[in-house]
């Protein structure tokens, strides 16, 4: 049970953060509005466990990345993006299939996104990604890899090595039918891992795909009835609601520019994962995400030049 005035212990270990998942090319468009409207669009890094892994790094943690990407020009780009942001490639595989890639229409709300699936769901679980896992004190997936096999199982395993080494698990339940294989339950699915992990961050967008519409506060309630430990919903503008069953909190964002939407989730995740590493209470690590995240939303693209958590703190006034 989590107590949010408290810190979350962690095993001292060579990496703090693994992020286990897709790595993609983000295509954005040049101009807001619809995609019909649209005639160019800038390639940029992305994927939400790659963007978290180079976040924290800038923030001042240790992280690493295990991802699958094609043998093509735009996986040599993102590897060549992940050796200039400092990162450690030798847990990205590269695959006989296209990198994959998301289409997004630059927007000052919530991105609508085009799917371009391929190299992304053939990572595969083998000796270099366990000892990577087992080298490390915080786990963190999304539902990408869990779409489709082979990666789903590779994350399986990832899950059942990780909780045997308790190790902390951070799941984004960011499900969408348009990434799921056509004639399966991934809501089911998705619903099944809940109880699996220990952190879920969902956003109302995530909760309403999972269960319908409904209040947030009654959306949380489904996830803890579904075992969570501790969920994080976040609300765009509104904030968030936190609970672990006993306690429950509002937080208010603290974005106050917005450029560009794309990789905010990303950016929370990044600045409450390095508060926690770093020993912060788990009330504070959720006020230093909406910081960085706030930070993230005055610029373009997913990943942008992030300081450290501590100046982002005094920035911040936390």
């Amino acid at each position: 049970m989590f107590d949010l005035n408290m810190a979350i212990p962690l095993e001292e270990k060579p990496n703090d953060l693994l992020t286990v998942g897709e790595l993609l090319v983000d295509m954005i468009s040049d101009d807001y509005g619809d995609a019909l409207g649209c005639d160019g669009y800038t390639r940029y890094f992305g994927g939400a466990p790659s963007n978290i892994a180079i976040n924290v790094n800038k923030l001042g943690i240790r992280s690493h990345i295990v991802s699958a990407v094609g043998k093509d020009n735009f996986g040599t780009f993102l590897l060549e993006r992940l050796q200039t942001a400092g990162m450690d490639i030798s847990g990205v595989q590269r695959v006989d299939e296209s990198t994959s890639m998301v289409v997004i229409t630059k927007s000052q709300g919530t991105p609508i996104p085009i799917f371009y699936r391929g190299a992304d769901n053939e990572l595969a679980y083998n000796d270099a990604l366990e000892q990577a896992l087992l080298s490390s004190k915080v786990v963190h997936f999304s539902c990408w890899p869990i779409s489709k096999a082979p990666s789903r199982h590779t994350v399986e395993q990832v899950i059942e090595k990780a909780r045997e080494h308790k190790l902390l698990i951070g799941f984004d339940p960011n499900y969408h039918p348009l990434i799921w294989q056509k004639g399966e339950d991934g809501v089911s699915y998705v619903k099944s891992m809940i109880s699996k992990v220990d952190i879920i961050k969902p956003s109302e967008d995530d909760a309403e795909r999972l269960f319908g519409p409904s209040p947030p506060a009654d959306q949380v309630e489904r996830f803890l009835e579904l075992g969570a430990k501790l969920v994080v919903m976040t609300l765009g503008k509104e904030g968030a609601i936190v609970s672990t069953g006993k306690e429950t909190v509002t937080l208010e964002t603290m974005a106050t520019e917005i450029e560009d939407t794309t990789g905010a989730g990303d950016a929370f995740w990044s600045g409450f994962y390095a508060a926690v590493v770093k020993g912060y209470t788990i009330q504070k690590a959720l006020e230093l995400g909406f910081a960085v995240s706030a930070y993230k939303l005055k610029y373009m693209g997913a990943v942008v030049n992030l300081p450290t958590l501590e100046a982002l703190k005094k920035q911040f006034g936390l």
